[in-house]
């Protein structure tokens, strides 16, 4: 395609299952085109490139950044993989979309954006859940003060996909690799809760391991787990509402994804009990006082113009789709790193809070500004 903008896209696991169907499905509106694949296996990455009609398949980080055309990355790599893989994509000159959790520790996001922004480059950061209709619906009517003064929000976020001890050892379970379910779920709940409600003062967590090993893929022999399968955190807004969050990916028959919040004019409760697709099966809920709660419908306006069989692919094209304008326009669209760099920050918290047993106060300086968010 002529004067197409040429991407990259890094992962051979989430990056093929969800990256590339995404970019393809912008390809002829957004006059795009996916030019390469990076992965670990030659013959691997070469077979899915050739499915995907990908014209270049490299395993060498140095080979995929010089291939001609290339203007944009997008990493689905593991969290450990992330800071150096997107920090060279950015001294390449390449525009970045990066994968939460964006890094491994807060000083590895705030460098990438340092980055970025000195080259000039636009940033973003797949949060899927901002560009949920629900999730959309949701945060107008906490505008429009549906439900008056906050007086809590509880998130709870229970699903089994971990439960089962015989589940093959991965990256996943090496907290130093950022596994675990702080990462996994924490990021992003993290993310939204930011984006709905403003910046945290102050935070307290505990962090669990229920599973204590898990069977080689290869070998069968039972390797130590040593990341959180469940998390607990108490957290308090800047007006003072608190917010409790329990998340744990080893909860058989789990309650799924439940976010409520309770005001002086009633409450609001967006759920999904769905354990497989953390996308579909969002319902949302409201009632005032002394009424029986209800379904909301979400508006028309708000619909995806087309929905998968994998969920997480009609809200990965939307953010996508904000990445190529933020291009086309040279200005990051939210969310990006800065989202990116808040929700490190109260991961790290998270973590230095369990260790040392304490209430940490929450910097308020790397909380995104207003006009960055054009929610």
């Amino acid at each position: 395609m002529a004067n197409s903008l040429g991407i990259g896209i890094i992962g051979t696991g989430f990056g093929v299952k969800v990256h590339v169907p995404g970019f393809a499905a912008l390809a002829e509106s957004q006059n795009l085109q996916v030019l390469a694949l990076l992965g670990r296996s030659a013959e691997r990455t070469a077979e899915l490139a050739q499915q995907a009609g990908i014209p270049n398949a490299c395993t060498s980080l140095s080979e995929f950044l010089a291939v001609p055309g290339l203007s944009a990355v997008s990493i689905a790599s593991p969290p450990f993989l992330h800071y150096q893989q997107a920090l060279a994509v950015l001294r390449a000159g390449k525009h970045l979309l990066l994968e939460k959790p964006v890094t491994l520790e807060v000083a590895q996001a705030q460098d990438l954006l340092k980055q970025a922004t000195r080259r000039n480059l636009i940033h973003c950061v797949d949060f899927e859940f901002r560009a949920i209709p629900h999730w959309q619906y949701l945060n107008e009517l906490l505008i429009e003060g549906a439900v008056g003064s906050l007086y809590m929000v509880t998130v709870d976020w229970l699903v089994e996909g971990r439960a089962d001890p015989r589940r093959p050892w991965t990256w996943y379970a090496e907290a130093s690799k950022g596994g675990g379910v702080l990462g996994s779920l924490g990021s992003h709940v993290f993310d939204y809760l930011g984006w709905l409600f403003g910046p945290f003062t102050r935070l307290n967590a505990r962090l669990d391991t229920l599973i204590h090993s898990r069977p080689d893929p290869e070998t069968g022999e039972w390797l130590t787990v040593d990341s959180d399968d469940s998390a607990q955190l108490w957290l308090e807004l800047a007006d003072g509402t608190p917010v409790n969050v329990r998340l744990c990916t080893a909860a058989w028959q789990g309650c799924g994804h439940r976010l409520s919040i309770y005001g002086e004019q009633g409450s609001l409760h967006l759920t999904n009990e769905n354990q497989k697709d953390y996308i579909h099966g969002f319902k949302l809920f409201g009632g005032k006082p002394g009424e029986v709660l209800r379904e909301m419908a979400v508006p028309e306006r708000l619909q995806f113009d087309r929905t998968y069989p994998d969920g997480r692919q009609a809200p990965f094209i939307e953010i996508a789709r904000r990445f190529v304008e933020g291009i086309r326009e040279g200005e990051s669209q939210t969310p990006s790193l800065r989202e990116g760099i808040y929700s490190q920050l109260l991961m790290d918290l998270a973590q230095e809070s369990h260790r040392t047993q304490q209430w940490l106060d929450v910097p308020s300086t790397e909380f995104p500004d207003v006009e960055d968010d054009e929610e």
